[in-house]
C-alpha cells in the first residue's frame, strides 16, 4: 500500500512538473492595442503602415475632428485621423504616409 502511494506522488509530481512547463499561449493584446492593425483593406486597395494614403483622404472633408467619441488617441502634431475601408488611420499631412491604424470596432470600446 506504501509502495502503491509512493508511486502514485511520484506520477502526480511528474505531472505538475509537465504543466508547469508547457509553453503558454501569447497573451492577446488588451486595450485599444487589440484594435490595432498592420494591413487593411480601402477602395479595392490593400494598405500597410507606411503606405501613401489616397489623395482624397488626405483633404479636410476626411479629417476625423472628433476622434474622443470613436476611442482613438489625439494625433500628434502634423496628423490626422481618417476612415477608410472601415478603419481608422492616422495619415501624416506632409506626404500622406500611413502611420498607424485601428480596426473600426475600436468605436465600440468600452
Amino acid at each position: 500500500m506504501a509502495k502503491s502511494k509512493l508511486l502514485l506522488l511520484g506520477v502526480l509530481m511528474s505531472l505538475a512538473g509537465a504543466v508547469y512547463a508547457a509553453p503558454q499561449p501569447a497573451a492577446a493584446p488588451s486595450g485599444i492595442q487589440a484594435y490595432e492593425e498592420q494591413e487593411f483593406i480601402a477602395d479595392f486597395t490593400k494598405f500597410k503602415i507606411g503606405d501613401t494614403a489616397p489623395a482624397m483622404y488626405q483633404t479636410p472633408e476626411y479629417i476625423i475632428k472628433q476622434f474622443q467619441l470613436r476611442n482613438l488617441p489625439a494625433p500628434d502634431a502634423g496628423t490626422h485621423w481618417t476612415y477608410m475601408g472601415e478603419n481608422y488611420v492616422l495619415i501624416n499631412d506632409a506626404d500622406g504616409k500611413i502611420l498607424k491604424a485601428y480596426n473600426g470596432d475600436i468605436f465600440y470600446h468600452r
